[in-house]
């Protein structure tokens, strides 16, 4: 029973990374460009100046609070290709995924050549603590309690798991990239469909058309499309068939969530549905400098987004004490 309950708890986050982290994966076409700096500017400083922000008040919400929060990688060879972090608060049963691009600037001392100064660069010089370290500077000091490390090649047999994903398919999709490995090729027709594993990376995976069209409304569309996709995935991973895919998510996977949490969280997350997830990317916009292209964060919009997940839930518990009384 105990190892079916690890299986529950880490099931249910890995779903809500495979298939969030691939919508909102960073893809610099449909980022906006940083403001305040002009192409070819050269970077010299981290920037997050956090001089201006009560970062006192970020750990006064962090004590409060009964949320746990895990990091999640999804690897491509020796480098992190998607990076999130999970927040799970079981007082209101609430996850909230926030997706860090993957080329976030990230200037570390003894780190001085330009593609070093990436997040996706951490992992091979500092390991699952260093990513760890990195990405709690990022947002704002946010605690990480766990990891969960993803191989991205279990995604087709975890869809085929679940015995396939409905969804619309809003647009005739028609793309190849000879020079992926292995080689890309897209053919998914419009429509309700079934979408099999490997039909689901596909359609994960697709920006646009051979001939340069894609979603009418750009990237809103593909978002709004692949939100879809996460729900109904979500949906199934949650019923009866949860044993059999977390028997095969297992295999992709590795974390340090000890037995003694995993109780607790599946215990708390009884009850929960699709509704109860929430999803954000960093704030910020994409920037060349150094012959390379870079994504810089916005710091006050990144607080804006960590305190209005936060104060949700403790205001929520404010309001029960209230009705208790």
């Amino acid at each position: 029973m105990k190892i079916f309950i690890k299986y529950f708890v880490v099931t249910f986050l890995i779903f809500t990374f495979i298939f969030t982290g691939s919508m909102l994966a960073y893809d610099q076409i449909f980022e906006p460009k940083a403001p305040g700096l002009d192409e070819g500017d050269l970077i010299t400083d981290n920037p997050l100046d956090l001089e201006d922000m009560d970062v006192n008040s970020f750990d006064y919400m962090f004590k409060a609070s009964n949320r746990i929060n895990v990091l999640l990688l999804g690897m491509e060879g020796p480098r992190t290709d998607t990076i999130m972090i999970a927040s799970f608060d079981p007082d209101i049963k609430k996850v909230d995924i926030i997706s860090v691009p993957r080329d976030t600037y990230y200037p570390r001392e003894g780190y001085n050549s330009p593609d070093k100064k990436k997040m996706n660069a951490v992992y091979f010089d500092e390991g699952v603590e260093g990513v760890a370290v990195a990405i709690s500077d990022i947002l704002l000091g946010m605690p990480i309690d766990y990891y969960i490390r993803v191989k991205y090649d279990g995604v087709e047999k975890v869809v085929d798991s679940l015995g396939g994903v409905p969804v619309y398919v809003p647009l005739n999709m028609r793309y190849d990239d000879p020079y992926d490995s292995p080689p890309l090729q897209i053919r998914l027709e419009k429509g309700n469909k079934v979408l099999t594993g490997k039909q689901a990376v596909q359609f994960l995976r697709f920006r646009k058309n051979n001939d340069g069209t894609g979603y009418p409304d750009g990237d809103i569309g593909r978002i709004k499309t692949q939100q879809e996709f996460m729900k109904a995935a979500f949906k199934k991973t949650l019923s009866y068939r949860l044993p059999i895919v977390a028997n095969t998510v297992m295999k992709y996977i590795k974390t340090d969530i000890p037995l003694s949490e995993v109780a607790k969280l599946a215990a708390s997350a009884v009850g929960m549905s699709a509704e109860d997830l929430s999803t954000y990317s960093l704030p910020g916009g994409a920037f060349n400098s150094q012959g390379l292209s870079y994504y810089l964060g916005d710091v006050e919009k990144t607080a804006e987004i960590i305190e209005g997940i936060y104060k949700a839930g403790q205001e929520e518990d404010s309001q029960e004490d209230g009705e208790e009384e």
